[in-house]
């Protein structure tokens, strides 16, 4: 979602920075453009480390026996950490 919203904030910047000619009086649109496409590369970047982060698990392997019928039980237990 980080993603898709920085690349939509970059092309409306750049819609409003560079394609638009209007110029209402109490706006400056190509400020408002700029400004847009700077918060869309921090957005994207964002969402680039967080996509990247590394997460780590810990991962617990178990063997047990049975005192009832003498089987072997395995176990595996996983453990996620952010």
């Amino acid at each position: 979602m980080s993603l898709g919203g920085g690349i939509f904030l970059i092309v409306v910047g750049a819609i409003l920075a560079f394609a638009i000619n209007v110029s209402p009086s109490w706006i400056d649109l190509h400020l408002v453009g700029w400004i847009l496409m700077i918060a869309g590369v921090a957005v994207t970047i964002l969402g680039i480390v967080l996509l990247t982060r590394k997460r780590t698990s810990k991962v617990t392997h178990s063997t047990t026996i049975d005192p009832r019928t003498g089987q072997k039980i395995d176990s595996t237990r996983r453990d996620e950490q952010d």
